[in-house]
């Protein structure tokens, strides 16, 4: 297994849309792998495909206190959305930034495993936050694309200081 580079803000390729996966096959699967293990040593709960520039429809997500429960979809998509929260999130991809953000509380998703098997879920709570927030990442969106222009500004400026 490889751990992939992450890509961070003001990376331009953070705003690629992801294209839809239809080919499961040991590339794919090779790629999941990779993915996990960055994102298990970044350390992360959660990691779309976006943020180490394959531009494929894939998440990866485990938000486990003991790391164990590793869950993948691909070509993800929020069928139905419930009620609100506001959750304090950061990213991978905007390291050391952190920011309330308001999502819904509760999201039932279509997705495909590793193998193209579809399947549904329902999340609620942490879980429900990460796969929002990773499916944003596949539309080229970034938590910070939700705060307040001031706000927005300010973490992109503390950003840019972090860096020296």
């Amino acid at each position: 297994m490889t751990t992939l580079n992450i890509l961070t803000l003001p990376d331009k390729r953070l705003k690629t849309l992801a294209k839809k996966v239809d080919v499961f096959d040991k590339d794919l699967q090779q790629l999941i792998k990779d993915m996990f293990e960055t994102m298990y040593d970044a350390p992360g709960i959660g990691l779309a495909a976006t943020q180490v520039n394959i531009h494929k429809q894939v998440i990866v997500i485990d938000v486990s206190e003991d790391k164990d429960q590793p869950l993948c979809l691909v070509n993800p998509e929020i069928v139905e959305k419930k009620g609100e929260q506001v959750y304090e999130e950061g990213c991978l991809s905007v390291p050391n930034i952190y920011a309330k953000v308001k999502r819904a509380d509760s999201v039932s998703i279509k997705a495909q495993n590793e193998t193209g098997k579809s399947f549904e879920l329902t999340a609620e709570g942490l879980l429900a936050v990460c796969i929002q927030h990773e499916i944003d990442h596949l539309k080229g969106i970034v938590f910070l694309d939700h705060l307040t222009p001031l706000k927005r500004k300010m973490a992109l400026k503390k950003l840019e200081k972090n860096k020296f």
